[in-house]
C-alpha cells in the first residue's frame, strides 16, 4: 500500500518560510506533491513530522487543518485503488488527486465570483455585501482558502466567535452569517457543496435595536444653527433637513433623485431598496435648499453626485460618510445627545408624525416601509394627499 507523509523543506534563508509538501511512496517509487502552504523552520517538528504550536497558533491551526484534509484526500485515493485489487502507480495517484482538486471551486473564489455576478445583474449593494463578507471571512482564515467540503459547523462557529472577539454586535455577525449561508446554498444548488446544517449553532436572526429619533424641538435647533462660516457643516445640515422634509427619504434615494423627478409641484421617485413608487408634494422649504446651491451639472437634483463618469456609486458612498461625520459635529453644536446620522432624520420623521396622531398606516405608506402585499392593501385605502397633509403639518411647525 502507498505511503503518504507530510514533509517540510526549509528555505535557504532561515528567516524566510519553507515549503510543506507530501511525499508519496509506492512500489519503491517516491514522488512529491507540493502544497500552497509555508511555515518557518522553527514551526516544524522534525521528530514527529508535524507542525508545532507556537505564537502563530491560529494561523498554524488553519494550515494544519488544510494539509490534514489534503492528506486524507490522498489516502482516500490510495484506498480506492487498493479496493479494485488492480495494480496502480504513484503517477496515477497524483494524477487523480490533481483532477479531483481541479474539479472543485474554492470558497474564496466562489464568493468572489458571486459578487461579480451580482454586479453584472445591477445588484450593486448585494455585490458589495458579498465582498464585505468575503473580506471578513478571509481575515478569519488568515487568507487561507478552502473547499466547500472542508466547511463544517465547527468552522462556522469559530468564525462567529472570531467576530464576537472583534467586538462585532450580534446583528453584524448574523448579517455576515446570513450572507455566507446564502452563498453556500447557491453552491449547493450548483452541485459544489452538500446540503448540511452548517449554521445550526450560530445566530442568524435579527435583534431588535433601539431606534434613534430626535424631537421636533431638536430639528428646530439644528435648523436654527448659524453655520454660514462652516460650509461643510451647513451642507450636511441641509442634506439632513432635506431628508426630513421629504418624509425621511433615505440617503441613497436623495443621491439619485433626478431633476425630471420634480414636476407639477410633486416629486416622484422609486425607492432603491424596495422598488416602491412614492410621490411627495413639493414644499417651499425643499425649494429653498435646492436654490441655495449651484445647479448640478448632472441629471441629479442635489449636489451629492456631481459627476457622471462611472463613479456615481463611489461618490454616493463617500458623501454619506462625509455627511454622517459632519452630523456628529452638528449634534454637539446643537447640544443633542443622540448620535446624529442620516438615519436619524428618517426615523425622526416617523416618530414626530406619530406624536401628531398621524395614523401608523399613513406613516408606513409615506415612508415606503411596507412589503409588496401590505403596500397593495394600503394603496387601496390611503390617498396621497393624506400623507402630504401630514407632511405639511410637520413642516409648518419648523
Amino acid at each position: 500500500m502507498a505511503s503518504i507523509k507530510l514533509k517540510f523543506r526549509a528555505h535557504a534563508d532561515n528567516t524566510k518560510e519553507g515549503a510543506l509538501y507530501f511525499q508519496v511512496i509506492h512500489d519503491r517509487v517516491v514522488k512529491q506533491v507540493k502544497t500552497n502552504y509555508h511555515i518557518y523552520e522553527y514551526e516544524w517538528d522534525k521528530q514527529r513530522g508535524a507542525i508545532v504550536k507556537d505564537e502563530r497558533h491560529e494561523a498554524l491551526k488553519i494550515i494544519r487543518d488544510k494539509v490534514l484534509w489534503e492528506q486524507r484526500k490522498l489516502e482516500q485515493i490510495v484506498k480506492s485503488f487498493e479496493n479494485t485489487c488492480e495494480p496502480y502507480t504513484v503517477e496515477e495517484i497524483i494524477r487523480r488527486y490533481k483532477e479531483s482538486a481541479s474539479d472543485k471551486a474554492s470558497v474564496f473564489e466562489y464568493m468572489c465570483h458571486q459578487s461579480e455576478r451580482m454586479k453584472k445583474l445591477s445588484r450593486v449593494r448585494t455585490s458589495e455585501t458579498y465582498l464585505q463578507t468575503l473580506n471578513s471571512f478571509m481575515k478569519f482564515r488568515n487568507g487561507v482558502d478552502l473547499y466547500f467540503d472542508m466547511l463544517n459547523a465547527d468552522i462556522i462557529e469559530q468564525y462567529e466567535s472570531y467576530m464576537r472577539a472583534n467586538n462585532l454586535s450580534r446583528n453584524t455577525t448574523s448579517f455576515y452569517m446570513r450572507i455566507l449561508r446564502c452563498i453556500y446554498n447557491r453552491a449547493v444548488e450548483e452541485g459544489l457543496a452538500q446540503q448540511t446544517d452548517l449554521f445550526k449553532r450560530v445566530y442568524t436572526g435579527v435583534d431588535k435595536t433601539a431606534k434613534r429619533a430626535i424631537t421636533l424641538k431638536d430639528i428646530k435647533r439644528i435648523k436654527e444653527l448659524y453655520l454660514a462660516n462652516l460650509p461643510d457643516l451647513d451642507y450636511a445640515r441641509d442634506i439632513f433637513l432635506f431628508s426630513f422634509y421629504l418624509r425621511g427619504m433615505s440617503f441613497i434615494d436623495l443621491a439619485y433623485l433626478r431633476k425630471k423627478d420634480l414636476a407639477n409641484g410633486y416629486i416622484s421617485y422609486t425607492r432603491k431598496k424596495t422598488g416602491q413608487q412614492l410621490t411627495i408634494r413639493w414644499e417651499r422649504s425643499m425649494q429653498e435648499i435646492v436654490e441655495k446651491y449651484p445647479k448640478n451639472p448632472t441629471q441629479y437634483l442635489l449636489p451629492i453626485i456631481t459627476c457622471q463618469d462611472g463613479t456615481e456609486r463611489k461618490q454616493y458612498l463617500n458623501k454619506i460618510l462625509f455627511v454622517n461625520r459632519k452630523l456628529k459635529q452638528i449634534a454637539r453644536l446643537a447640544k443633542i445627545s443622540t448620535p446624529l446620522t442620516m438615519y436619524v432624520s428618517r426615523h425622526s420623521w416617523a416618530s414626530i408624525a406619530k406624536s401628531k396622531n398621524v395614523p401608523l398606516s399613513v406613516i408606513s405608506e409615506g415612508m415606503g416601509h411596507d412589503n409588496e402585499e401590505t403596500t397593495r392593501i394600503y394603496l387601496a385605502a390611503i390617498q396621497t394627499n393624506r400623507i402630504d397633509e401630514a407632511n405639511s403639518r410637520i413642516l409648518k411647525e419648523l
